[in-house]
């Protein structure tokens, strides 16, 4: 294995103008820059199809770029993608095949297979169980656990020994509320210890909430990149009016054509229609609102600054891009 001899290779994840382009001749990733920090949460945000399990595959060396260059800590990934099983940790986003092992078990098991000790694989894994409070699980099988739990020993298993870089493909699916914050926090822990840690996400909120910086992905390409309030910056002076339509009837009519001068931009998401207005129009858009609900059109309202989701919509230009994830990526 070879460092790199280029002196501008930064510590971290660091990813130069990958390209990946399949027999069939479609373009999964086209010339992505990303560098992420030594210890930094980073999230990667995008619809269905966005190019980013292409991408995790590459960096865990499962496939090869067309052209381009991942470094990990000056470790060359493309040249030497044993080392890239090595250094890095992956959580699928797929069901975890540990139904006939109980849960210690098949924690133990991999940390072992990626060269721990028996003794410090099972007293890190007991640090963990315990504190994502799932120590009554520890013997039970893998097909008797719930869904949430069985998340939770996948991120064990990812994070029992260490590694470099540790990709969480929606690591909080089916978590309850209380041990999803524990799960945060046991992942701001490995970040602060020097662990990189990469968070493939179609959740918006907790993207906004968890990550240090974020980049969004779409159709291959990378759309935007930067903190949340950096992403959030073009969009401070924008108002977002929340309207819940009322379930049946022609409320869905009623509000769209009754749209008023003052609306910038209107997002419709399910039953729910985002209306973006300005400060100065905020007044009267409450009013509109008000109007609406005594009329029966909407069964609530609500009025925010823009979130980070509006500036995520605007990005990739869809409302389908909060969809959540059924099954795998097609690119």
């Amino acid at each position: 294995m070879e460092m790199a001899n280029d002196l501008s290779i930064r510590s971290g994840l660091e990813i130069r103008d990958l390209t990946k382009r399949y027999r069939s001749g479609a373009l999964a990733n086209a010339a992505i820059d990303l560098h992420v920090e030594r210890g930094e949460v980073f999230g990667l945000l995008g619809p269905n199809g966005a190019g980013k399990t292409t991408l995790v595959k590459q960096l865990i060396g499962l496939l090869s770029p067309t052209s381009g260059s991942i470094h990990l800590d000056g470790v060359d990934l493309v040249a030497f993608p044993d080392q890239a099983r090595r250094l890095c940790a992956y959580l699928p986003q797929g069901a975890l095949p540990i139904d006939a092992l109980e849960m210690t078990e098949a924690i133990e098991l991999v940390g072992r297979i990626r060269g721990g000790s028996r003794d410090d694989v099972i007293r890190r894994a007991n640090s963990l169980i315990e504190d994502l409070e799932i120590g009554e699980w520890r013997h039970t099988p893998g097909h008797r656990l719930s869904g949430g739990v069985k998340r939770l020993c996948g991120f064990v298993m990812a994070a029992v020994w260490p590694s470099r870089l540790l990709i969480l493909d929606e690591p909080t699916n089916d978590v309850d509320p209380l041990r999803r914050r524990l799960l945060w926090r046991e992942i701001r822990r490995l970040g602060d210890a020097g662990t990189t840690i990469l968070l493939v996400t179609h959740n918006v909120l907790e993207a906004e909430q968890s990550v240090d910086r974020l980049a969004v992905i779409d159709q291959g390409v990378i759309k935007a990149c930067g903190t949340s309030a950096e992403l959030k910056a073009p969009s401070r002076d924008s108002l977002r009016l929340e309207l819940h339509l009322a379930l049946g009837g022609d409320a869905k009519t009623r509000v769209l054509d009754s749209v008023p001068h003052f609306v910038a931009d209107v997002a419709t998401l399910g039953h729910r229609r985002h209306v973006f207005v300005s400060q100065e129009a905020a007044a009267e858009a409450i009013r509109w609102a008000q109007e609406l609900s005594a009329s029966g059109a909407i069964e609530e309202y609500s009025l925010s600054a823009s979130s980070l989701e509006d500036v995520y919509l605007a990005i990739i230009g869809r409302s389908d891009a909060l969809d959540g994830a059924a099954g795998g990526e097609s690119s």
